[in-house]
């Protein structure tokens, strides 16, 4: 259950961030306005607050597999949120990135 919602956490604060910063990014860049981006900023610091929730209290070690979620997370907002078709490469860049977050997060310790 505890790596269940491990990957819940990672999941919601990939939505939060990544979409925060895409609300920011259509505010300046797509001129929609401050809306955006204040919209974007709030959903930023929840993503900073979700972190802190993972059952693990090594931050390091939190914010290093929180990368590869990043990663594989930014791949798949931009293809449902911008029609962007990732290639073979970065496919298999992202799929890395998860084996990562995997070892690093839920490889047994003493």
């Amino acid at each position: 259950m505890t790596v269940l919602r491990s990957i819940a956490l990672f999941v919601l604060a990939a939505v939060l961030e990544i979409g925060g910063a895409w609300l920011v990014w259509q505010g300046v860049r797509g001129d929609r306005g401050w809306l955006f981006v204040g919209g974007g900023v709030v959903a930023l610091g929840l993503y900073g607050f979700v972190a802190t929730l993972q059952p693990d209290a090594n931050f390091g070690r939190i914010l290093a597999a929180y990368g590869g979620v990043f990663v594989a997370g930014s791949l798949v907002w931009g293809m449902v949120a911008d029609g962007f078709r990732p290639d073979r490469f970065d496919v298999i860049g992202a799929l890395i990135c998860l084996v990562g977050v995997g070892v690093i997060m839920y490889s047994p310790r003493a």
